[in-house]
């Protein structure tokens, strides 16, 4: 991956996910925008970016979301089976993820964002 070029899993009308695309504009990155509502990303591309979160499919999943709490609030399930969940139901996935390379990050608040794309400068 090119040096200024990373990755955004991003919802158009997220505030979040807009603040983060315009950060990484204004700071000269270029943007692979991947809107995950329109386009849901496989099993394969999230068990990818778990790894490069460092994450378990639980860790990304939005539970602040209604559907969350009506269906899965306090239910036990697998990894496999969670990210499962999340191709079936993309509003549960949490945003906004960078990817630079082989890390990644959920991008809130977006001052993170800069720390974490500025970790190799140190």
């Amino acid at each position: 991956m090119a040096k200024n070029k990373v990755i955004i899993y991003y919802k158009k009308d997220c505030t979040k996910s807009n603040c983060a695309l315009d950060w990484l504009h204004e700071h000269g990155y270029e943007a692979e925008v991947h809107e995950y509502l329109k386009e849901m990303p496989s099993k394969k591309e999230l068990k990818e970016v778990l790894a490069k979160l460092g994450m378990k499919p639980l860790d990304i999943i939005r539970k602040t979301e209604k559907l969350f709490k009506e269906k899965f609030e306090g239910k036990k399930f697998t990894d496999e089976e969670w990210l499962q969940i999340l191709i079936e139901n993309p509003t549960l996935l949490e945003r906004p993820i960078v990817v630079d390379g082989y890390n990644a990050i959920i991008a809130r608040p977006h001052d993170v964002l800069e720390d974490f794309l500025n970790r190799k400068k140190k």
